[in-house]
């Protein structure tokens, strides 16, 4: 076991001392020496590389890509900073329907990519009585500013020569007839295939060129909109567009009810438990109410795709409707299967407060222990501002380039008065496959630093309370003046390398098995896996073991934690003297641990079921229901207030939950170190382990 830790961390006399474990005079042993250096130095290269790779996104991306599509030469709307100003032109409207229609035929080789597109305030209208023109860009012999523009609705057919209406009427510009009515799908004009007669008739009556009115023209421009890479676009663009949700859901709030929650643990740990329970089951089920409601099963205000008004009698779909209702179900799922389990821990309840009362115990004398995850918090905070930025720009990377198409096509170019057939392809964003790559770089970055934030706090508050442990649970002369910061000196001085390690292992683990996730879903889609029962089986398998694998390694390192707070030991070697104290004493411990965690799990998850909820009533006020603000979906930002909610729980409520760790994993090793009765412990501690008898114990770790 590499000693008894007696000698190390407390002031008794141990017939187990050897040379190494003299003390210097402090209830801490003052001898350490650094640990695991190279992943420290791992660690300190893998950020410079996230500097340098975040650099690369904030001199490549604009986040207006991810909202705003391209005009014909290759701006982007609503951008001042392109070779036009179109800062207030954000709706992208295709100008020619028949090269709608063409580009969603079958076997043609032209692409909607490369129809003529420009910016506009919003969508035209068919005229009532006569025909509506949206003409080009004015310049040239057109002699009107662009505020002139479009205050005559982008229309100046009547200023043309006679050349260009010929052309005009050849569909060829610059002036293009407004024959079908549209609405604004996600600042992209969508034609609904509902020709009008009027504006046809006058069209024709004109000598315009035939228009086709297929279905296609419809569906060709929402297959667009709606594709996966669109979708995802839009749902980072949330994010942006979410940002004062994110601050006040993702970490004020968070923040507040976590302080409220360890006050109360405090003051009022008899009644925590039964609050906890309750509240969870209210807040599970509060939320999959407003996902029942957006998915347009209850009430009448479900998620829409149409920026603005609409016609009510016109039904536009898209993906993010979709996945809101699959959400749903999946919440309904979750909202039943923890009702059951709430019911089932409901006769552990008195084991849990029992095991609350221990860490209340701890947090009243150690009371910096409240404060100090402010200081983690605030840096998480600081890096999580840093990683959204980068996050929007690297997503947005692309180089916008011109098409390389084999379309037939000519418009005309009022620089050149004249038709020109050489500027027939359009513009789009490229990605070039590093871009991939580095924005998965970046995914690995945010978790390994949250990973090792985390598990930085939680050894300062291991070392913590193991100094309140080693001195019999009460305040001594021994005891560090304000323990927290020289657990954290000791934590910064000797052991940041082992944490680096322990985040690494949790990190890539964690990364392998999503891959391998993803990997499984894709495979569901061959027919030929699909019928394979070894396929299936091999992935499920799979999926079970990795699961296994990441639970067991997330335990073994918070334990392995304490014990580096504790000895100042590498991380491998306090992995082992951890997992070892608690295999010796597995029967002994099990049923306050896994209990406890439980109760603190609940209580994690209430703050940040708290946290969605309230995003969720932020987000359905109009500021994001309309105009520029109007969010695709709230799923995203609902979904990053959760696990933001989450991650700031973990570090406070990481004081009780590693008080309890650590006093637990000091008492095994104490009773080892005195034939089985533990000098050490707290008597609250003890009549929690050992007041109901070996009969109770038994009945109560195996069920009745």
């Amino acid at each position: 076991m590499g000693g008894p830790l007696g000698a190390i961390i407390g002031r008794f006399p141990t017939a187990g001392m050897d040379g190494d474990s003299q003390m210097d005079g402090g209830i801490i042993r003052h001898n350490r020496k650094c640990k695991d250096l190279a992943f420290l130095f791992i660690f300190i290269a893998f950020w410079v590389a996230m500097i340098v790779n975040s650099s690369f996104g904030f001199n490549q991306g604009n986040p207006l890509r991810l909202k705003y599509g391209l005009d014909y030469e290759g701006n982007i709307c609503g951008d001042r900073h392109g070779t036009r100003d179109l800062r207030e032109l954000e709706v992208k409207y295709y100008m020619n329907p028949n090269q709608v229609y063409q580009s969603g035929t079958k076997d043609s080789q032209f692409n909607l990519a490369d129809a003529k597109t420009i910016c506009l305030m919003e969508c035209p209208l068919p005229a009532e009585d006569g025909v509506n023109f949206v003409c080009d860009y004015p310049e040239g012999d057109i002699h009107l500013s662009t505020d002139d523009w479009i205050d005559r609705d982008y229309d100046y057919f009547e200023f043309l020569t006679p050349e260009m209406r010929n052309t005009s009427l050849q569909l060829q510009g610059p002036c293009y007839p407004v024959i079908f009515p549209s609405v604004n799908v996600f600042w992209s004009c969508q034609y609904i295939a509902r020709a009008s007669n009027s504006s046809l008739k006058h069209w024709q009556q004109m000598g315009g060129v035939v228009i086709d009115e297929n279905i296609i023209i419809d569906k060709t421009i929402h297959k667009a909109i709606n594709s996966p890479s669109a979708v995802l676009k839009r749902y980072v663009a949330d994010i942006g567009k979410s940002w004062p949700v994110l601050i006040v859901c993702g970490w004020m709030l968070p923040l507040f009810l976590s302080v409220i929650w360890l006050l109360m643990i405090r003051y009022f740990v008899a009644g925590m438990t039964w609050v906890t329970i309750v509240l969870f089951n209210v807040l599970i089920i509060s939320v999959t109410m407003f996902y029942y409601i957006k998915a347009g099963w209850i009430g009448n205000d479900p998620l829409t795709v149409v920026i603005g008004t609409s016609d009510p009698y016109v039904n536009i779909t898209g993906r993010e409707i979709s996945h809101l209702r699959a959400i749903t179900i999946l919440m309904t799922i979750v909202m039943i299967i923890a009702f059951l389990t709430s019911l089932a821990i409901a006769r552990r309840i008195f084991i849990a407060t029992s095991v609350l009362k221990v860490a209340a115990k701890v947090i009243g004398e150690v009371q910096a222990l409240i404060i100090f995850p402010i200081l983690p918090y605030f840096i998480l905070a600081i890096f999580y501002l840093f990683w959204f930025s980068a996050t929007l720009h690297l997503f947005s990377s692309g180089q916008v380039l011109r098409n390389d198409c084999n379309a037939n096509c000519c418009s005309y170019d009022l620089k050149l008065n004249k038709v020109s057939c050489d500027n027939c392809c359009g513009y789009s964003v490229h990605y070039t496959p590093h871009i991939g790559i580095s924005i998965l770089f970046h995914l690995f970055g945010c978790y390994w630093a949250t990973q090792f934030i985390l598990a930085s706090s939680s050894t300062v508050i291991a070392g913590s309370v193991a100094s309140y442990y080693w001195a019999r649970g009460e305040i001594s002369p021994e005891i560090p003046f304000l323990p927290v910061f020289a657990s954290l000196k000791r934590l910064t001085r000797y052991s940041l390398g082992s944490v680096a390690v322990g985040s690494l292992v949790v990190s890539v683990v964690e990364s392998i098995r999503f891959i391998l996730d993803s990997l499984r879903r894709r495979l569901k889609y061959v027919d030929a896996t699909s019928e394979n029962f070894m396929g299936r089986m091999v992935s499920s398998s799979s999926h079970c073991c990795l699961s296994g694998i990441d639970w067991t390694l997330r335990s073994v390192n918070r334990n392995a934690y304490i014990m580096i707070a504790i000895t100042g030991k590498s991380f491998f070697k306090a992995s082992s003297i951890a997992t070892g104290l608690i295999m010796n004493n597995i029967l002994r411990i099990g049923k306050v641990n896994v209990i406890g965690d439980v109760i603190l799990f609940l209580g994690k998850l209430c703050v940040s079921l708290f946290c969605a909820l309230f995003a969720f009533l932020m987000l359905d006020t109009y500021k994001y229901k309309s105009a520029h603000n109007k969010i695709s979906s709230p799923l995203f930002p609902v979904l990053v207030c959760w696990v933001l909610g989450y991650i700031v729980a973990t570090l406070f409520f990481a004081v009780v939950e590693m008080s309890i760790d650590t006093i637990i994993l000091s008492f095994c090793q104490d009773a080892e170190e005195h034939q089985g009765n533990a000098q050490y412990a707290p008597p609250l501690l003890m009549e929690t382990l050992d007041g109901s008898g070996p009969g109770e114990m038994q009945r109560l770790t195996q069920g009745p």
